[in-house]
This record gives C-alpha cells, sequence and structure tokens, in this order.
C-alpha cells in the first residue's frame, strides 16, 4: 500500500538568490497557472531588462493538483519527490509571435533543462549507473533519460496588465516556462512504463531538496543567459540552437510516428530540426514533412 505524501512548502535559499522574485506554495492547481493569475492581476512583476540581463521570476509548489503538459495531456507527479517549477521572462512581443523563430523558446527551455540537471549531477560528484544513461530531449518538449520521460515543458504566453491584445509589437509579454521533472521518485510511484526518475539512473545524488533548490538555480541563471542572446538575434541564435539540437535531439534518427490533433498520424525517420525550430520527418517513399504540432512517440 502506498501512503499519501504531505506536500510542503518549498524551500528554495540557492534559487532565491539569483531569481528577481520566488513565490513558493505547497499545493497549487498548476505553477503556470498560478503564474499567469499573478502575472494578470499584478501581483507579481518583472522589470524592464536593462543592458541585457533579464529578470527571472520563479513559481513552485511542492503538489500540483492539476498539473497540465501539452495539449492537455495531464502532469501526475508526488510532493517530495518531483520539482514543479514555472519561470517568467519578459521578451519582446515581436519575437514571442514571430512564427519563424519563436518555436526555439521551446527549445531553448529543454536546453536550459538538461544544463541544469547535468550541472546539479556534476556539482554533487554524482554519476551514471550506465553508460547510456544520457539526458536527451524528445522533441518538443520531453526529457528524456535512457528512452524514459523523466520530465515534461510547458511554455504559454502571458499579457501583462500594462499590454493589451492590441499593444505596439515593441511592447514585452512573459512566456512561462513550467518544469516538472521527476527527481526522487521511486519505481512504485511511476505514473505510467513510460516514465522514470533522475534516482533509477544517477547514484550519488543529494537530497530531493537540495536537489531540486540546485536545479532551479540554474534555471533561472540559464533562462536568464539563453533568452538574454536568443532576443539579441533571433535568427543567428536560431541556427547555432539548431546545431546544439543535433547532439541532444532524442528522436534524431529514429522511426517515429506523429500524431496529431485531428486524429491523423505520419510515419517516418526524424531527420531533424528545420530553421523554425519544427521537425523534419522523412516518409517511407523518401519525402520530407514538416511536423510542427503533434505527439511523437518512436516505434
Amino acid at each position: 500500500m502506498m501512503i499519501a505524501l504531505k506536500a510542503a512548502t518549498p524551500q528554495l535559499p540557492r534559487t532565491t538568490a539569483v531569481a528577481d522574485h520566488v513565490v513558493a506554495v505547497d499545493e497549487t492547481d498548476s505553477t503556470n497557472a498560478l503564474a499567469a493569475q499573478m502575472i494578470g492581476d499584478g501581483s507579481l512583476t518583472l522589470p524592464d531588462h536593462q543592458d541585457g540581463e533579464l529578470a527571472v521570476a520563479v513559481v513552485a509548489a511542492d503538489r500540483q493538483t492539476a498539473g497540465r503538459g501539452r495539449n492537455g495531456h495531464k502532469w501526475i507527479s508526488q510532493p517530495g519527490r518531483c520539482s514543479t517549477m514555472s519561470y517568467a521572462v519578459r521578451i519582446p512581443r515581436a519575437i514571442a509571435t514571430d512564427e519563424s523563430v519563436n518555436g526555439w523558446l521551446q527549445m531553448i527551455a529543454g536546453l536550459v533543462t538538461l544544463d541544469a540537471l547535468n550541472g546539479m549531477i556534476e556539482e554533487y560528484g554524482a554519476a551514471p549507473n550506465q553508460l547510456d544513461c544520457l539526458l536527451e530531449l524528445k522533441w518538443p518538449n520531453d526529457v528524456f533519460c535512457h528512452g524514459l520521460k523523466l520530465g515534461g515543458l510547458l511554455s504559454e504566453l502571458v499579457i501583462p496588465p500594462s499590454s493589451g491584445t492590441d499593444a505596439d509589437a515593441d511592447d514585452d509579454v512573459v512566456i512561462v516556462f513550467g518544469v516538472g521533472l521527476n527527481l526522487a521518485l521511486g519505481a512504485c510511484w511511476l505514473p505510467t512504463p513510460q516514465s522514470t526518475s533522475l534516482q533509477l539512473h544517477v547514484t550519488g545524488l543529494p537530497s530531493f531538496g537540495e536537489m531540486r533548490d540546485a536545479v532551479a538555480e540554474r534555471q533561472v541563471e540559464g533562462f536568464r543567459e539563453r533568452l538574454a542572446k536568443f532576443i539579441a538575434d533571433p535568427k543567428g541564435q536560431a541556427e547555432s540552437l539548431r546545431e546544439e539540437m543535433k547532439t541532444v535531439c532524442w528522436a534524431r534518427g529514429r522511426q517515429v510516428e506523429a500524431h496529431f490533433t485531428d486524429g491523423t498520424t505520419l510515419t517516418g525517420e526524424a531527420i531533424g530540426l528545420n530553421e523554425d525550430a519544427s521537425l523534419i520527418l522523412r516518409t517511407q517513399d523518401g519525402a520530407d514533412h514538416t511536423v510542427r504540432t503533434a505527439d511523437v512517440g518512436v516505434l
């Protein structure tokens, strides 16, 4: 019999030291939803970015009662075992709404998460149990380890109260990056056979609380650095990110099946990413197809 775990307010001293604002609660329906609500009612504000430095706010909860993934999927987590955080960053509206580059915002969130996890593992002298237990990204929004889902990402645009739908293109909007990670979840707690947890693949990790804080601290710094570079040169950074994704894109070179929201599917080999961060899928007849919104599974 599993014992229900009690939620407690996250303690995040390292994250608080580097973030512009931290909101920590023991329980909420969704950290993304809470962040959007607070931005909308003005209780969570982000200062203007100055000299290329971006402000980053963090909303954290120990338990989510209605965690969300892409396309209406649910994110199931356990308090004291899973990190559920949202990171809010102001960026120019023109970049957030430019379909030729805004797909890279989700990829940036994934790369920031990999950097944070790998940096935490290195800091504490931990090591993978097997050589092939590398952390990778499954396009467009999953963190994978050993072919299993370790975490998920959800990026959402929020209009701050100072702006409107007809505001100038030079105005800022807020992107909220939700990041859910199974850090210390035992095998018996895994929600699906396709999911996993970091502690099942890495030995020498610190306590869950230390892990959560160390990863979040690095994510704040990673979002600030990577997004500032992207805002300064979206097209140039898109090409650099495209090259970087080649080394961590889990689906690349595999036979996959893309499931679209209209119920149709497309099967083929994942070749790589286009300039706009969409997936290139090559079917058996040699034709290349662009996949922008779909759930992608490996055959």
